[in-house]
This record gives structure tokens, sequence and C-alpha cells, in this order.
């Protein structure tokens, strides 16, 4: 894993530890941590005192494919951070019951490559010469 991070700590390393095998590669991001495995930044590590509601594992996907990940994940939802409105960007959240549960069944699915999961972006193309 590559960790391209500032020095606060990642929330959440055990999502690191489940996606070793994809060589994730780690950038400190607007207090938070963007993960990113092969081209793509798939999640975002958020444990922040504000915005309680969004603090856990988002996801990074598009509108399109709200509906199948919401039967992977009941408790996804989207970011309030940014307004009322739905955002790509889906977060599971760290206070629901089975939030482990189901950020490592999000790990397994960006190993296998799924392609609702994760966005290429222009931090992601510099990743990949890294």
């Amino acid at each position: 894993m590559k960790n391209n991070a500032a020095k606060k700590p990642i929330a959440f390393e055990f999502v690191l530890e489940e996606l070793a095998v994809a060589d994730p590669v780690v950038r400190a991001m607007f207090g938070c941590h963007a993960v990113y495995v092969r081209d793509k930044l798939v999640l975002m590590l958020r444990d922040k005192p504000g915005y309680r509601d969004d603090n856990g594992v988002w996801i990074a996907t598009t509108v399109e494919h709200h509906a199948s990940l919401k039967k992977d994940f009941p408790c996804m939802r989207t970011i309030t951070v940014f307004g009322s409105n739905e955002t790509a960007w889906q977060n599971l959240p760290v206070d629901h019951d089975d939030f482990e549960e189901a950020v490592l069944k999000a790990c397994k699915l960006i190993i296998k490559g799924d392609p609702r999961i994760g966005r290429i972006t222009k931090s992601s193309v510099k990743n990949t010469g890294d």
C-alpha cells in the first residue's frame, strides 16, 4: 500500500488491510483519506467531529448505480455534507449496526473490480505512475 496521506491518523484502517491485495494508494483529501485502487478513486474514509451523520466509509459511485448498490448495502445513504440533494457519493455510516460487515463486503467488490464502485479522477491518473 502506498500512503501519500498527511500525518493525520487514518480512520477505519481495517479497510486498508482488507484492500492490501489490491495495493491501495491513500491520499489526504478534505480532512479525510481518499483510497485509490488501480485507476480509480474508490472510497473516502471519514471520521470528523463536524457533520457526524456523514462519518463512515464513502463509496465513490454514480447515481445510476445507487439502486443496485442499495440492494447490497441496505444501510447505504447519500452524504449530506454537500447539501440535501442526492450525490454520487454514498455513505456506509459508522453508526450503523452492520458497518464493518458492509465495509468488508464493499472491499470484496472493489477487489473483484465491480464496475459500480470507483471513479476515474485526475488524481487517479496521477497515482497510476507512483
